[in-house]
């Protein structure tokens, strides 16, 4: 479960992002702050993972409030000023979302919350069962856990994900999931092709093996393949 705390001086910014929040179970809201001030205070008193933070608020800013914090958790910032995108992520924010944004670009920016502890080396490889994701499937949201991955296809702006049982076609482009992914636990082999290493079986020349399956290597990633391969 992953709590969070919305830092917004706007109600209907709180209601936005608990309508979205209330589509993914596996989010827990500890409370709402209209300025820093009392954004300080329920961090002092509540565990919490994420943040929804806004930048323009009365006496004390999102990100002069940051500053102060030794510890801070993860931070989505939402804002309607796309000039403040370079000092957010030099204050290592997780994502920085664009007011007004969708459902879409609101679930990209939690999974970079879901899979940061993996992609920043805090979990290892071996947590991946407990590791998951939602993808959007049709008309709904799927749960898809790392470990049932085994590779993923581009499919136009579209990706087929291609699981232990089964497969689902996400509306997303093979780029943005493989900036999500934790580079340690998957490898891009090719413009199309992103692959589980757990499910690599065997690289015989310009292919990879994953069960019957042969997937090509492109040249552009032949040599990163290759040396990464060797050293699991």
């Amino acid at each position: 479960m992953t709590r969070f705390l919305i830092i917004d001086d706007e109600p209907i910014a709180h209601r936005i992002i608990e309508g979205y929040a209330n589509n993914l179970p596996h989010l827990l809201k500890v409370g709402n702050a209209y300025n820093a001030m009392e954004a300080l205070t329920i961090l002092q008193k509540e565990s919490t993972d994420l943040i929804f933070l806004d930048i323009n608020m009365p006496q004390l800013s999102g990100f002069e409030m940051l500053k102060t914090l030794s510890n801070p958790p993860r931070v989505i910032v939402t804002t309607a000023y796309q000039e403040f995108a370079l000092e957010g992520y030099e204050l290592n924010v997780t994502d920085y979302l664009l007011k007004p944004f969708s459902f879409e670009r609101f679930l990209k920016g939690v999974n970079k919350v879901l899979l940061n502890d993996i992609k920043g080396g805090k979990s290892k490889p071996d947590d991946m069962p407990e590791k998951s994701i939602f993808l959007k499937e049709d008309r709904k949201l799927r749960k898809v856990w790392l470990n049932e991955i085994r590779y993923i296809e581009a499919y136009g702006n579209y990706c087929k994900v291609y699981l232990q049982e089964g497969m689902i076609i996400t509306p997303e482009r093979i780029s943005t999931l493989a900036s999500l992914l934790p580079e340690k636990s998957f490898l891009r082999i090719h413009k199309s092709y992103i692959v589980a290493h757990q499910h690599v079986e065997a690289l015989t020349g310009t292919k990879i093996q994953l069960g019957d399956k042969f997937l090509p290597i492109g040249q552009t990633y032949a040599n990163t393949v290759k040396r990464l391969l060797k050293n699991d």
